[in-house]
């Protein structure tokens, strides 16, 4: 109880000195149980993978690493196909990229951390290992040998990068074991952390501990990477004691770690905490969010904590949370909210004024692909998302970053448009012809794996015309360009469309209302432009490759139909909608079929064993042949 005051007065002093014009999220004492709310209406339906969620306006998810085994991009005769846990700054003009990447599968070995950079958050370069493989020495347990000599270690880290106060960048991993995939490596039984510094021309320093799990017998005299006191370069040792003199940042590695010797600020007693992420609220109390729906406040950066609280209204499913201030003075939390609870899927947004308060729960990603590859513990969907800590880097501009990992085999970014927000006021009229890159288009959203691209482009056909391009060639998966309108009952929707090359992918235009329903379908092949969607089979109509045409859709939601003009020309009146919906505002551009519904079978959470139950898919290394589309002048009006 007195350690309770203490606390609770050091709060009170701390908060005080940050009052200010903003919006203030209540007293902390009201806040402790419950540290952050979401009060919103909106939740997600388990039976589709965005949720039935409207899209955030303006976000781009774009593929950093799609794992390979046959032609790995990282190099290497086989690929590894398990990557997870991504981790993320801004440093020196450029993004860093931290994943973990194990052959197969997780918590089973051979494990290693792999990082990338990006110059603009969308092209990415290849892998390079950052933190190698390490032998293991014999680990007996209960007398019993448990991990043969030399076996490899299973990587496990919860934080990846530290900015120093004089400005070295650190990242950091954690090597420790496992009996069996079964068993997890983060129940303090592994060896240590290892920092190694990053240079400005992005290669490495050496390998060092930084702290060893003690407690649990390894030290200088077991272990192959030297402390890191031996470093005969001082800034780098003073980077890292500011690191271990910073309790909220090494509040990370508890999990891994776990030991009683007082290096950590808060212990936990029989909760589990695990993957922090922080924020600070606008009264300068910080705001500590674990996985499992727990929470804590503290108001003196990490050096004492609040009792434990639990923030149940968000549906989390064991996934990590992500909160942060973003650049408009707001806060979002990022997270799959999961409509049964164990299903990691969709990732959504949530924002607030005080950092207390959450609502207005929209989509950031709702794409999943399938799984291409077999292995233990794999659970499908955008998962462990994490964001840029405070300290760690502000890119350019206003926007949120966030990466996370798909299937826990691919890595992505996403780039959320701030101010955070799921309506447009005006209808577009878009042209390409002062666009640059697709960056530039902020209302849009989009989805880019690395092998199905959309890009801006000169016009093949069409001279000192700019175009946007969506090209095909991945065998799993597709692009996806969405542009949303104000919502409307009665619309008209036009765009020209030409099909340069036909090969593996087809074109699909859509306009959904702003819970994805979907009530039409466009579909374009080599010969036909066809209209078919669920049981409604209207006659399609001839086309050709190469061609550019002019497409004007009449939707009419108080008719539940609507008509088709190609180049001008009526073609189609009164196509029945297959769904009925209120209103519309959402025009989608895909180049592969709609995919949205989750498998009765995994509706109400995953078997015991995500990942098990299914095989490689065929051809998951090899593109199929290119398909090009071409888009322009895209734009709705009222009808």
């Amino acid at each position: 109880m007195v350690l309770r005051t203490i606390i609770f007065s050091a709060l009170s002093l701390y908060a005080s000195n940050y009052i200010n014009a903003q919006s203030m999220p209540p007293r902390w004492q009201d806040c402790i149980d419950e540290p952050v709310k979401y009060i919103g209406t909106r939740q997600t339906d388990k039976h589709f993978y965005d949720g039935a969620v409207p899209a955030a306006v303006g976000v781009h998810n774009y593929q950093a690493y799609r794992a390979n085994r046959i032609s790995p991009p990282e190099g290497g005769n086989t690929g590894w196909t398990y990557s997870h846990a991504p981790m993320l700054c801004y440093w020196n003009g450029r993004f860093f990229l931290q994943y973990l990447s194990n052959l197969k599968e997780e918590h089973n070995p051979p494990s290693r951390t792999m990082l990338m950079t990006s110059e603009d958050g969308r092209h990415w370069s290849s892998p390079v290992i950052v933190f190698p493989v390490y032998p293991l020495p014999a680990i007996r347990k209960n007398g019993h040998l448990i991990i043969p000599e030399g076996t490899p270690s299973v990587m496990h880290q919860r934080m990846g990068f530290y900015v120093a106060p004089n400005s070295r960048l650190l990242t950091v991993g954690f090597y420790s074991y496992c009996a069996t995939p079964r068993d997890s490596p983060n129940l303090g039984q592994g060896l240590g952390h290892v920092v190694r510094e990053i240079y400005s021309d992005t290669t490495f320093g050496p390998v060092y501990f930084i702290r060893y799990n003690r407690h649990a017998g390894w030290d200088e005299k077991n272990t192959h990477f030297p402390f890191y006191l031996s470093s005969a370069d001082s800034g780098f040792i003073n980077a890292c004691h500011a690191l271990l003199k910073d309790k909220l940042m090494t509040l990370q590695w508890w999990e891994m770690d776990r030991s009683k010797d007082g290096f950590y600020t808060l212990d936990p007693g029989e909760q589990e905490i695990k993957a922090l992420s922080y924020f600070h609220r606008p009264d300068g109390v910080g705001v500590g969010l674990w996985k499992s729906n727990i929470a804590a406040l503290s108001a003196d950066e990490g050096n004492s904590w609040t009792p434990l609280g639990r923030y149940p209204s968000l549906r989390t499913c064991g996934a990590k949370v992500w909160g942060q201030r973003i650049d408009d003075g707001r806060y979002a939390l990022v997270y799959n909210h999961s409509a049964s609870l164990r299903n990691r899927f969709p990732l959504v947004v949530i924002t607030g004024d005080d950092g207390y308060v959450f609502e207005n729960m929209l989509l950031v990603d709702g794409e999943v692909p399938p799984m291409r590859y077999q292995g233990i513990h794999k659970n499908v969907g955008s998962q462990y998302v994490r964001g840029i800590l405070e300290g760690n880097g502000d890119p350019p501009g206003t926007e949120m970053w966030v990466t996370y990992s798909m299937n826990k085999e691919d890595i992505w970014i996403a780039r959320v448009g701030v101010p955070v927000r799921g309506t447009v006021d005006d209808h577009p009229d878009q042209d390409f012809e002062r666009i640059e890159q697709i960056t530039d288009l902020g209302l849009w959203n989009f989805h880019i794996p690395n092998w199905a691209q959309i890009s801006i482009t000169k016009d093949p056909y069409q001279p000192g015309n700019s175009v946007m391009m969506m090209n095909d060639w991945e065998p799993y998966d597709y692009a996806l360009a969405e542009r949303v309108f104000p919502l409307r009952q009665k619309v008209s929707v036009n765009f020209r469309v030409c099909q340069h090359r036909i090969g593996h992918g087809l074109l699909e235009v859509e306009v959904h209302d702003e819970n994805g329903k979907r009530p039409m379908r466009l579909r374009f092949d080599k010969n036909w432009l066809m209209f078919d969607r669920a049981k409604g089979e209207p006659r399609p109509v001839p086309i050709t490759t190469e061609t550019w045409y002019r497409v004007n859709l009449q939707l009419d939601c108080i008719r539940q139909s609507y008509d088709v003009l190609l180049d001008d020309v009526l073609i189609k009146t009164d196509i029945e909608f297959e769904e009925n919906v209120a209103g519309l505002n959402r025009l989608i551009f895909r180049t592969g079929p709609w995919r949205g519904d989750v498998r009765q079978f995994i509706l109400n959470g995953e078997p015991g064993n995500p990942g098990l139950y299914q095989e490689d898919l065929p051809g998951a290394g090899d593109k199929m042949p290119e398909s090009v589309f071409l888009i322009d002048n895209v734009g709705t009006a009222d009808l």
